[in-house]
């Protein structure tokens, strides 16, 4: 099984690479984590709807017809770390990709939060995607550490 973080937006600052890339680092032994950055739908005539459908339509066009697919929402629901690890460990039984899918400014279009087998928030905070690619790789590293009995989590 692999993990997929779709993200709406191109070009992390550096120090946000940097952090993206040490938890992909850490969590490859585990869980292969690839990232694929969706282009963002640009321009002054297109209103927030406009713009969360043309992002949609890049994302769904880039998953697989089996992808398990989590939607980063912060509609959704919150999951704890150990919650995380249950979920990682039946996903790791399900034998599908996962694929996580991180909007841009406007959110995702309900077009993807349908198509979504679950919807995850990180909380009520509103946080930038860019930092949200960070976080979620940092999280998948602790649930994957939790299954492995690896110290790393000390909640």
């Amino acid at each position: 099984m692999r993990a997929h973080l779709l993200s709406v937006g191109e070009r992390m600052p550096d120090w946000l690479a940097q952090g993206f890339a040490e938890y992909q680092k850490r969590l490859a032994p585990w869980l292969p984590l690839q990232l694929r950055e969706i282009r963002l739908a640009r321009g002054k005539a297109l209103s927030p709807a406009q713009t969360r459908a043309a992002e949609a339509e890049a994302l769904l066009a880039a998953l697989p017809r089996e992808a398990w697919i989590i939607a980063l929402d912060a509609r959704g629901t919150p999951w704890s770390s150990e919650q995380l690890a249950e979920r990682m460990a039946a996903w790791r039984m399900g034998g599908r990709d996962v694929y996580l899918l991180i909007g841009g400014a406007e959110g995702l279009d309900d077009t993807v939060l349908q198509r979504a087998h679950a919807r995850w928030s990180l909380g009520p905070l509103t946080l930038p995607h860019m930092l949200v690619r960070v976080i979620v790789a940092e999280q998948l590293y602790r649930a994957a550490s939790l299954l492995a009995g690896h110290p790393y989590h000390r909640g």
